[in-house]
């Protein structure tokens, strides 16, 4: 496994440890994306395709594969690109070792955030496992996230994983803000099974507040959870109105596991699906 890494969120200064994901190569060995420990993380604002593939060497064979791009999902809202090094810069020696502090060209870290602060977001592949689970299961296998497509599907095996049953999908068109069905609205993917309803926007927009307040009140009708997942992020009014309704916001990263965004998020990956859901 990859060692971790302090991360500092250059949007709320919170410091997180993340370790790159871990992927099999064709040869049988474990590849992941080597990091570049002296760049600092950027904000992914806007996700296009090219940027969201990195290329790594296996250690053993040599061979060249793309793998996706690190990415780490801070509970500000804010999603981080991790920096990777370059291929010709793979054969440098590396750095000294990291100080114990960070950087001094960084800003100072903010105070200790209060008790009820979101937790921070744990690296991909260590997703607490819900504690309603009646019996052991093993962690969460994400799929690798290739196309929109690949998107749904990892958010319909992530909803499994959590103990909802029988999630099935149906491909929406949603109007736009006048109610025109032909104007530009969100063709989104929803999942739905007993006791769930999801949202699944896997284009390379952020979602908006207005749909988040659709997919709360197609919710509150049914009397069952709501959840959304977003391949791209959420705007501020759609992450602040989700906090207020109290709607699991995630993030789907490329390695295929979503990573909470928000405190319903982080309670419903520690709580599971409802024993019972109606």
């Amino acid at each position: 496994m990859a060692d971790a890494v302090t991360v500092r969120c250059p949007s709320c200064l919170r410091e997180h440890r993340y370790a790159a994901p871990v992927f099999p190569c064709t040869c049988g060995a474990p590849v992941s994306p080597p990091l570049a420990r002296t760049v600092p993380p950027a904000p992914l604002l806007r996700r296009t395709w090219r940027e969201d593939w990195v290329s790594v060497r296996c250690p053993e064979c040599a061979r060249v594969d793309d793998w996706p791009q690190p990415e780490l999902g801070c509970p500000c809202g804010a999603l981080l690109r991790m920096p990777v090094r370059a291929l010709d810069a793979e054969e440098e020696p590396d750095r000294a070792p990291e100080p114990d502090g960070p950087p001094p060209d960084w800003p100072a870290a903010p105070p200790a955030a209060p008790s009820d602060a979101p937790p921070a977001v744990r690296p991909a592949g260590h997703v607490p496992l819900p504690r309603t689970a009646a019996t052991p299961r093993p962690g969460f296998r994400p799929l690798t996230i290739r196309t929109a497509r690949d998107a749904v599907n990892a958010a319909a095996l992530y909803l499994t994983w959590l103990g909802f049953r029988d999630v099935v999908q149906q491909v929406v068109h949603r109007p736009d803000a006048r109610g025109h069905r032909d104007g530009p609205g969100s063709s989104g993917v929803d999942l739905r099974g007993p006791g769930v309803f999801a949202q699944v926007e896997p284009s390379v927009r952020r979602a908006t507040l207005r749909e988040v307040e659709c997919l709360w009140l197609n919710g509150l009708s049914s009397a069952v959870t709501t959840v959304y997942f977003s391949l791209a992020g959420y705007t501020d009014e759609a992450r602040a109105r989700a906090d207020r309704l109290g709607i699991p916001l995630f993030v789907l990263d490329l390695t295929g596991t979503p990573q909470p965004v928000n405190e319903a998020a982080a309670g419903l990956v520690a709580a599971g699906a409802p024993a019972d859901p109606s």
